[in-house]
């Protein structure tokens, strides 16, 4: 989890792939209403999310019903979603992607390709409630570094 740019989706690919994990990203589950949003640079309300993160959770208990692992890459970004998200999820684990908005900034400018609006970081950064349970790492390193730091949490837990 964390704020867009923090490179939740290039380490949850990686992540996946280093743990045998499928790998899933939530922006793939927004409805066309929520993009059509955050393109315009409008940001997403508690309304918007509801369903988006009902979905998130079924795909979440469905993985743990099969004993499939899974890693999900999303924003997730006030405690309630998270609460929404992992709800009936055992052995659930949360990441915190952390970094400094001037880094983050910088990542979105050469960010090319993407429906969010760069000019949403500042109502992200407002709506972030940081974690008070995950294993939290920052984004300042390579990929590999952020992966690595990643296992070596899940190992100790």
């Amino acid at each position: 989890m964390g704020v867009t740019g923090a490179g939740k989706t290039t380490v949850g690919q990686r992540l996946a792939a280093a743990l045998g994990a499928e790998f899933v990203d939530a922006d793939d589950y927004h409805p066309p209403e929520n993009v059509a949003k955050m393109r315009a640079g409008v940001p997403l309300d508690d309304d918007d999310r509801r369903p988006w993160l009902a979905r998130l959770n079924a795909i979440l208990r469905e993985h743990a019903a099969a004993g499939r692992a899974v890693v999900l890459a999303c924003s997730a970004l006030k405690a309630m979603y998270r609460a929404a998200l992992l709800a009936e999820v055992p052995g659930a684990r949360l990441v915190f992607l952390h970094g400094g908005r001037d880094l983050i900034a910088a990542r979105l400018a050469a960010r090319r390709g993407h429906y969010m609006d760069p000019g949403l970081l500042d109502s992200q950064f407002a709506a972030l409630e940081p974690p008070q349970e995950s294993i939290v790492v920052d984004v300042g390193g390579t990929p590999e570094a952020i992966v690595a730091a990643i296992e070596g949490a899940l190992k100790r837990r």
